[in-house]
């Protein structure tokens, strides 16, 4: 039985925060790699249900100077060819962009997107986000769509245009942070010293990423299940989720 995810993060203490919490809350096992740690990721994917690649601060075109970022890439390469569903987050997101032929780069004026951020549904993006419209953000960099794919989800700000993208049933990007959990964002923007990015243009100062979310943070922590299900379920991971559910 497919009954693993395989989630990806880039450092020591990363948190696959409330993703993770729903993969294990439906029964599936959440198996956690940092190739950046030296774990090897796995190449045989007959009991995977999915696989995640989360965020991170290093670029999805540094794999010219991160090993880790190169070995993801082809790693990344080779859990498509499988048809094994996949979801790319942030940095996750760019990446998957990357493998499928897209370019990735900073925003021209330098403006970042960190705090709650309004996206506008695409395409069939209304039913993928149903009324959730603010999400969290942290990046710099955005990326093209990638030929083929069906765009869910624009900035409203214009900014970075592509927010959510799907190739196929059960391969999604999100430029967003559907996993942040407001302890997460606590830790992230700094209570008693904030971060240093707080300081760039489009940053959010923490007080204001706090009063956000308070008010939007439990419409994102009810909307991620029905996501995982649409994620996995497209695919044959719907049984998996069915059993675990059993």
């Amino acid at each position: 039985m497919k009954n693993k995810v395989i989630c990806v993060v880039h450092g020591e203490e990363s948190n696959t925060g409330r993703i993770g919490r729903v993969v294990r809350e439906k029964g599936l096992e959440e198996v956690r790699y940092c190739v950046k740690m030296g774990d090897t990721l796995p190449t045989n994917f007959d009991d995977i249900a999915g696989a995640v690649v989360f965020g991170g601060p290093m670029s999805a075109n540094d794999d010219d100077t991160l090993d880790f970022i190169a070995t993801e890439l082809r790693w990344m390469d080779d859990v498509l060819a499988s048809g094994t569903p996949f979801l790319g987050v942030c940095l996750g997101a760019q990446m998957l962009a990357r493998c499928l032929g897209a370019e990735v780069r900073p925003h021209e004026t330098g403006w970042h997107e960190i705090g709650y951020t309004e996206i506008v549904p695409a395409g069939n993006g209304d039913n993928i986000l149903g009324d959730v419209r603010f999400f969290y953000q942290w990046h710099g960099e955005g990326f093209d769509l990638p030929s083929g794919c069906e765009l869910l989800a624009a900035g409203a700000s214009g900014h970075f245009p592509h927010q959510m993208y799907r190739m196929n049933a059960d391969v999604y990007g999100v430029q967003f942070h559907p996993e942040c959990t407001i302890d997460i964002i606590k830790y992230w923007a700094g209570i008693e010293e904030p971060h240093p990015k707080l300081e760039y243009p489009g940053a959010q100062s923490t007080e204001e990423q706090l009063a956000n979310a308070a008010k939007y943070d439990h419409l994102v922590d009810a909307w991620v299940p029905g996501f995982i299900d649409t994620w996995l379920g497209a695919s044959p991971a719907q049984d998996a989720v069915r059993d675990a559910a059993e």
